[in-house]
């Protein structure tokens, strides 16, 4: 009685897979190719960098847009004028009160990363003392927080999409010691009359640990109301937010994806 189940599973998972290839082949499908097809071009090399330690910060990826190297504030704006966040020994400090870190350059889709810190010398209690947060296209916001022994609310947590999604798991290091964010950014699509094509979604590594895996966006980040969508341009700056806490920042990069 047992043999035909087992073969009706087999049946099934080897669809299941001949469906997962099928998906996964035509997610990068080009007509002008077969498969396998020797003459298609190679995709680029790049050179991936040096990873960060504790001790160190890495270096970014050959392609990427370097937007802090340790040296100097020139890839960044604040709103009315010059960044005035301080850099001490290749880390940026936040100036509390002189407002967010703005770039100078606009960004859609992107793969983004950035390295974190809430000092030592700082007293987290919830959403004080340790808040800040990455805003992609100054909308879109994943919350930076000390949240290892810290709690507060979970959809606004460390590695959150604030307001909306919790992360899945918290992977937040000690107090003093760096954390590190390795964001996929999809902008989101508007059609002539305003309305959403396409949601903006986001995937989120958090110290190598993923915690948003493409999670859909309900709208700009908002703060005690329900997140909505409005039109706006295909590119627009990431802000890293001043919240009035000193944190400290390094090895800022972002690749700008697709067209």
């Amino acid at each position: 009685m047992s043999t035909p189940r087992l073969v009706v599973l087999s049946t099934l998972a080897a669809v299941g897979l001949v469906s997962s290839v099928a998906a996964a082949q035509q997610s990068q499908s080009d007509p002008r190719y077969k498969v396998h097809d020797m003459s298609r071009p190679q995709p680029p090399v790049v050179d991936p960098g040096t990873p960060s330690s504790q001790a160190k910060a890495g270096t970014a990826p050959a392609d990427a847009v370097v937007l802090f190297d340790g040296t100097n504030l020139s890839k960044w704006r604040a709103g009315n004028g010059d960044a005035a966040w301080k850099v001490v020994d290749g880390v940026i400090e936040v100036a509390a009160g002189t407002g967010s870190l703005i770039t100078r350059e606009s960004f859609g889709d992107c793969q983004f990363h950035i390295e974190w810190m809430v000092p030592t010398s700082l007293e987290p209690d919830g959403q004080k003392g340790c808040n800040s947060g990455v805003f992609f296209m100054e909308m879109y916001e994943v919350q930076i927080l000390h949240s290892n022994g810290n709690e507060t609310y979970p959809d606004g947590m460390a590695g959150s999409l604030y307001g909306q999604y919790p992360p899945l798991v918290n992977a937040c290091r000690p107090q003093g010691e760096w954390n590190t964010y390795d964001i996929i950014f999809t902008a989101p699509r508007f059609n002539d009359n305003g309305s959403v094509k396409t949601p903006a979604y986001c995937t989120v590594l958090f110290n190598g640990v993923v915690v948003q895996n493409h999670v859909e966006f309900f709208g700009r980040t908002a703060h005690m109301r329900p997140a909505a969508y409005s039109k706006h341009p295909d590119r627009l700056p990431i802000s890293i937010q001043d919240h009035g806490d000193k944190l400290r920042f390094r090895n800022i990069w972002v690749r700008p994806l697709g067209q």
